[in-house]
């Protein structure tokens, strides 16, 4: 079976970022490179401005069997990260101790669409924006 794994673009805060998801989710980073690592024979490389040397060119953070990765946008590229209501990243804790320290922790400084409660098919849910304009959504089945 395949494995799905979110990738997440921000405009210059992805270091920011996912340093606080590490703090939410644990873990270490199984890879972090910046611009200015890109090969110098690169075609990029040498368009990249010098304010932008230090954004993130890759991050990924294991996070169970999955892993949530990332960039930086450069605008003289071309890119923007757009944030919008099409795409939330749905997780699934292993238990309501976690749920709930998960909700908390994400949440923070973000806005809550959903506040987790307990919903009528029976489990705790909950849906939100963190601080950096990434949707979320926690579920996790009551009774387990």
């Amino acid at each position: 079976m395949a494995t799905l794994n979110p990738y997440l673009n921000f405009n210059g805060n992805t270091e920011k970022a996912f340093n606080f998801y590490k703090s939410v989710f644990g873990g270490e980073f199984s890879s972090l490179m910046r611009f200015k690592d890109m090969p110098p024979s690169g075609e990029n490389s040498a368009k990249v401005p010098q304010e932008n040397k230090e954004f993130i060119l890759h991050v990924s953070l294991p996070l169970g069997d999955s892993v949530l990765m990332g960039s930086d946008c450069i605008e003289s590229f071309g890119q923007k990260a757009i944030f919008g209501s099409s795409n939330y990243i749905s997780v699934t804790p292993e238990n309501e101790k976690e749920t709930r320290r998960i909700f908390k922790e994400l949440s923070d400084g973000g806005d809550v669409e959903m506040p987790l409660e307990e919903m009528f098919w029976g489990d705790l849910f909950a849906s939100f924006t963190d601080k950096f304009g990434i949707k979320w959504m926690l579920n996790y089945a009551l009774g387990k």
